[in-house]
């Protein structure tokens, strides 16, 4: 097995590329050593093997453009260059320019020139870090373990297991369930969004007595006072639910509701009433069958 090349991926990932599978597996096996001056020495901490390709995870970001030779173990050795960051292109930081012109015909020696070469190195790695900012913002592009800080930081009231792809939807829509917190349209919308069910506000409507005819439970029920009938009301669904949906849908009722309204009920679809059928021979009127 030989080592053929290797490529800088990031500023703490390298690939190397061998010319047959089945090669070191051991982070002790490979060993860096810049070629450049100034330059951050580099070890091997991790490395994952995929077929002829091994990527080693270094212990510290490699100096940018800075050559490294690399060598595994009785496989020989490559050379590549550090990795650089993306930058802006019209992005100029050159700590070196920005010093006295007489600063820089006095470094005869070149010490200076080399002392500024390092501290340039931890700018171009500050200003990485900042440009890397957008994307932890980015609901697209922010790494899957940042998508549930962002929803803890907006608030998140929801206690959903939602998968990657689910909380990046809640967050990108988070704010505006907030707007829409209290209104009829907003708790549409969250059981939308979090079961895809279609749901109905219905305000309570009490049934009328009727002096000498109403039976109480039979044609008519007791209901509650005039002040809370006025502001309850009862969600309707058009299927029948899981116990897992139904819990679901009682918390977003819940959350999203005015604060002075009351959710009395949960209405879902009845089962058809099941008909025990005749049976000739078996079936006795009255007992095990209804004449319909």
């Amino acid at each position: 097995m030989i080592l053929v090349g290797a490529q800088a991926l990031a500023p703490k990932l390298v690939q190397l590329g061998f010319d047959q599978a089945g090669g070191v597996v051991e982070a002790g096996a490979f060993t860096f050593t810049p070629l450049d001056v100034p330059a951050v020495p580099v070890q091997s901490v991790e490395i994952e093997a995929r077929g002829t390709t091994v990527r080693i995870t270094l212990d510290t970001e490699m100096t940018p453009d800075v050559r490294y030779r690399v060598s595994a173990a009785g496989a020989g050795a490559a050379v590549f260059a550090g990795f650089r960051p993306p930058r802006p292109a019209a992005r100029r930081f050159d700590l070196w320019t920005m010093l006295p012109r007489h600063n820089r015909r006095d470094d005869v020696t070149g010490d200076l020139r080399r002392f500024v070469a390092c501290l340039q190195e931890v700018i171009d790695l500050l200003l990485a870090e900042i440009d890397r900012f957008p994307d932890l913002f980015d609901l697209e592009r922010v790494p899957a373990g940042f998508v549930g800080r962002i929803l803890a930081d907006l608030g998140n009231p929801f206690p959903f297991d939602l998968d990657t792809l689910g909380q990046r939807r809640l967050a990108a829509v988070l704010v505006e369930m907030y707007r829409q917190k209290g209104t009829a349209v907003g708790i549409q919308n969250a059981v939308r969004f979090f079961l895809g069910l279609e749901v109905e506000i219905l305000a309570i409507a009490s049934t009328t007595l009727r002096l000498g005819e109403s039976e109480l439970g039979v044609d008519w029920t007791l209901g509650p006072s005039g002040r809370f009938a006025r502001y309850a009301f009862s969600a309707r669904v058009t299927v029948r639910l899981t116990p897992a949906q139904r819990r679901q849908v009682r918390a977003i009722v819940e959350y999203l509701k005015p604060a002075h309204t009351h959710f009395v009920d949960l209405l879902e679809p009845t089962p058809p009433p099941s008909i025990a059928h005749w049976e000739l021979g078996t079936s006795q009127l009255g007992e095990t069958t209804d004449l319909h």
